[in-house]
């Protein structure tokens, strides 16, 4: 999530909620339309959040998504692993409308056509992106920063006059708990750790209350237990949320996991494997392209 995102979610909460038709190209790629949509809450009556039907993504003629198809099911937590080019990053673009596909659909709920949307369309509909480098307003406090990430009027006039009610206070309070932060609301968010800086940009993107977090190597550069408490962050969102989880930390894939959830293996832009950690680890393939045994 970054700044501009979050100034134009404000913005759009004063748009009309009916899209008109848009040109069917996002610069040379072709988009799939179908019929017209409504920014506002997606439909998972159907238990599954994320389907991604046949995606393909090409780049000078380079495949970076084949054919790919994937289900994220409603309160999932789903690890995603492969090796340096298998099209992870790439699937997320195409996810959060940063790419166009060439070829496929991909669907929010069973109702939500992506394609048709553009990225600050996609933040306001509850789906958040966390990169892997951490962006905070270094030079405010923890607790400004998760003030401005509200969903909230933030035009010039509306700031001017703003207040925090008790209920928008009181979930500050909860997600400044929920990622270790209490202890450290009024310091600089620019004098925090890398990992703290971590744990407060995930703490502005559920103070949006997203359906679906996609969270790209989000324990990178973290120390050992920093990883083991964003472990348990994590575990504490599943089922209030679907996670897509995308990491090389094998150690963190399986205190996420804990030897039951589904783990997706990427490869040239396909799934290659997709099952628990521990049959993944013993797939031949998987041990072949990835894992180095």
């Amino acid at each position: 999530m970054t700044p501009d995102l979050m100034e134009s979610l404000a913005e759009l909460r004063h748009k009309h909620d009916q899209l008109a038709p848009t040109s069917n190209k996002s610069g040379d790629r072709e988009a799939s339309y179908g019929r017209v949509m409504r920014l506002g809450q997606p439909d998972f009556t159907h238990g599954v959040a994320l389907y991604l039907d046949d995606i393909t993504v090409s780049f000078d003629g380079f495949k970076a998504l084949n054919s790919l198809s994937l289900a994220i099911n409603v309160g999932e937590l789903r690890c995603i692993i492969g090796p340096n080019g298998a099209g992870k990053t790439t699937m997320m673009d195409v996810i959060t409308g940063k790419t166009r596909p060439d070829a496929g659909r991909a669907s929010f709920g069973s109702t939500i056509d992506l394609l048709r949307l553009r990225e600050n369309e996609i933040a306001q509909i509850g789906i958040g992106r966390k990169f892997q480098k951490p962006t905070v307003y270094e030079e405010l406090s923890v607790f400004e920063n998760l003030e401005l990430a509200l969903s909230a009027d933030r035009r010039v006039r509306a700031s001017l006059f703003h207040r925090l009610s008790g209920q928008q206070l009181d979930r500050i309070g909860e997600i400044i708990t929920l990622i270790h932060l209490k202890d450290d609301a009024q310091r600089t968010a620019g004098l925090l750790s890398h990992g703290q800086k971590q744990w407060l940009e995930i703490g502005m993107l559920l103070m949006q209350d997203p359906k679906l977090l996609l969270l790209d190597e989000p324990v990178a550069g973290m120390t050992d237990e920093e990883t083991e408490r964003t472990a348990e962050l994590f575990l504490s969102l599943e089922g209030k949320h679907s996670l897509v989880v995308v990491e090389h930390d094998m150690k963190f894939v399986d205190q996420l996991t804990e030897g039951r959830k589904t783990v997706t293996v990427l490869h040239e832009g396909s799934v290659l494997a997709e099952g628990k950690l521990s049959e993944v680890q013993a797939n031949e393939k998987v041990v072949e392209v990835y894992l180095g045994r």
